[in-house]
Parts: C-alpha cells; structure tokens; sequence
C-alpha cells in the first residue's frame, strides 16, 4: 500500500469512529429506587416529583396496599404500598413517596430511598423468566457499575387488580 492509500485508509477509519462516536445510543432514563432490599427501576419521563413530606390520608374500602391519599397542590393523589403490592410486609415510617404520572393520572408509591437517576441501555434490559410470577416487574438488567440487579418496574400494572 502505497503512502496515499495509506493517507485515505486512515482518514476513512478515524471519520467513521467519530461517526460512531456521535451516534446516541439507544437509552433511556431511569429513577432507580430501594424497596424492601430490592433495586428497582422506573421510567424517569413518568416521575413527576419525589416527596417526603406528605400527610397520608387513610381512606377505607380499597385494596390492602393502598395507603390512602395524599393533597399535592390540590390533586388528591392515592398512595400505594410497593412493599404491599409485592406482597412483603409494609414499612410504617422512614419512607418517600415517588409521584408518578400514568396516561395522565397521578398516583404514589412509598418507597424507602431513592438512589439514583441512570442511562440503561434497552438492549441490556433482559425481560423476566418464564417461570417468575412478577407480574409488576417488566425487566431487569445488570448494574455493572454499581453491583447488583435492577428490575424495571411495569408502572402500567401498579392500578391492576390482584
């Protein structure tokens, strides 16, 4: 190869690694929250607000793991359990509550911290076994940065009857 041949084969190299390097990878933004020893996480685009200050107001005849509702500047926002609805036993005090907005209508979930806000590729998110009875989680994928598992919270199930 002559000396110019070299010349255009190395700016053809270095012109596609920053073709490459300028493509946005396919990601999306979540809140990545504990609960119950759990890493989950939720769609950042469906977080509204994250509260830990909030009067729960019980209101009797509903499911088991609604908490009840809470006055956020004048929208009565109801209140869900995630320990409850993942069927392990409640935290009474030291927790947050997380707004989530689904198609429009509000609704909380306690949580016992919030840990960070990450980038996840979708292609590393891995949809669960077969044989897992999570019908709340859609996915899960590893944190290789932070150790560990999340598993991707499927917000559209949180109103679904038990």
């Amino acid at each position: 190869m002559n000396e110019e041949n070299l010349m255009f084969a190395t700016e053809d190299i270095l012109t596609a690694s920053a073709e490459q390097a300028e493509e946005p990878l396919d990601v999306k933004k979540y809140l990545i929250f504990l609960t119950d020893g759990l890493k989950m996480g939720v769609d950042a685009e469906q977080v509204v607000e994250i509260n830990n200050d909030a009067v729960i107001t019980y209101l009797p005849m509903l499911p088991h793991y609604i908490k009840g509702i809470v006055n956020l500047r004048g929208a009565m926002v109801p209140i869900l359990d995630i320990r409850l609805r993942l069927g392990k036993p409640s935290q009474e005090d030291d927790f947050l509550i997380i707004v989530l907005n689904l198609d429009g209508t509000q609704i909380g979930i306690l949580v016992d911290s919030v840990d960070q806000m990450v980038d996840i590729p979708r292609n590393s998110i891995l949809p669960m076994p077969a044989h897992a009875n999570q019908q709340l989680v859609s996915g899960m994928c590893s944190m290789p940065e932070t150790g560990g598992t999340v598993l991707i919270l499927d917000c559209a199930q949180l109103l679904a009857h038990e």
